[in-house]
């Protein structure tokens, strides 16, 4: 797993100033035009470059920031990362041809390098993708469970309305994107539309708590339930379910309802529910409940 900021020597904390100083020095050790047929110093050149335009950018930083290499990676490709990045402005003293091979190789010959849209021949403009955008959506904690269709509409930056419908996977998880090819903004060089990014924000439930694809909700017991073991009906996402619970059960056991957790997602699979048990003391006691408690103490219990 590649730690951009390690790449550049930097720390998290970086300024943007900070960054773009580090990576013009690294730059300067491993360009091509200073290393020729060395693959082990363009390779280094690819990965600072990589470092640099994820860093350089607030929106792919954040993101990075909040999820991490592998999470980032699942979530942009490697043109999203080079896509918009002003690499003209580091590398001035140099012949940008020579740039636009080793950025071809990255991009396959996607012309996503420093040149930018219209890099290569003289008047010639490549089919660059227009930018992608990100949507927020809200969903229920039931929605996430079962899945279904929701309908979106939103207005990009050029006044142009986006209509669709996003459908919601079975066991969508907070924080996930869903991203739905052509729906972002207009190339304004002739290539196809960005992509769509539709980011669920699932609405916390009153009694469960998701851990993974497992649920954990609390049952509360008596001190006489808990000595003694109980049967109780305890709320599942598919209805109410009785569990039995053991005698001398300690607080914060768990009791695990093998099947009933949420949908793993893009699977025929589910997580488990877990029971927890807690203790439920009363904060007075009437007169006969200090009976039956001092009872207790006489027989050591």
């Amino acid at each position: 797993m590649a730690d951009y900021y390690k790449t550049l020597g930097v720390s998290k904390g970086a300024g943007a100033d900070e960054i773009k100083k580090a990576y013009r020095k690294l730059a300067l050790q491993y360009h091509p035009d200073r290393n020729k047929d060395d693959k082990a110093a363009e390779e280094k050149f690819k990965q600072i470059s990589e470092a640099y335009a994820v860093l350089s950018d607030d929106d792919k930083k954040k993101q990075y920031d909040a999820f991490g290499d592998s999470q980032f990676h699942k979530q942009y490709s490697q043109e999203d990362i080079f896509r918009s990045t002003d690499f003209g402005s580091v590398f001035q003293e140099f012949d940008m041809s020579g740039m636009e091979g080793i950025f071809g190789r990255i991009f396959g010959g996607g012309g996503m390098g420093p040149g930018g849209p219209q890099a290569g021949r003289p008047g010639q403009r490549r089919a660059v993708k227009g930018q992608d955008v990100e949507y927020p959506l809200q969903i229920g904690f039931a929605e996430a469970f079962g899945g279904g269709e929701r309908q979106v509409s939103f207005q990009l930056q050029d006044g142009t309305r986006r209509d669709l419908k996003v459908r919601i996977p079975k066991g969508a998880k907070d924080g996930s994107r869903l991203r739905i090819s052509g729906m972002g903004a207009p190339s304004p060089y002739g290539g196809p539309a960005g992509d769509l990014s539709v980011i669920l924000e699932v609405v916390p439930h009153p009694y469960f708590v998701r851990d993974g694809d497992d649920l954990l909700t609390t049952v509360p017991l008596k001190i006489s339930e808990a000595l003694l073991g109980v049967s109780r009906e305890v709320e599942t996402m598919d209805g109410f379910k009785k569990v039995k619970i053991p005698a001398g059960v300690k607080p914060g056991t768990k009791v695990r309802l093998k099947g009933l957790g949420f949908p793993v997602m893009g699977r025929e699979a589910r997580g488990d529910l877990y029971v927890v048990v807690e203790l439920s003391l009363p904060t007075q006691l009437t007169p006969s409940q200090k009976t039956a408690v001092s009872a207790l103490q006489e027989v050591d219990l």
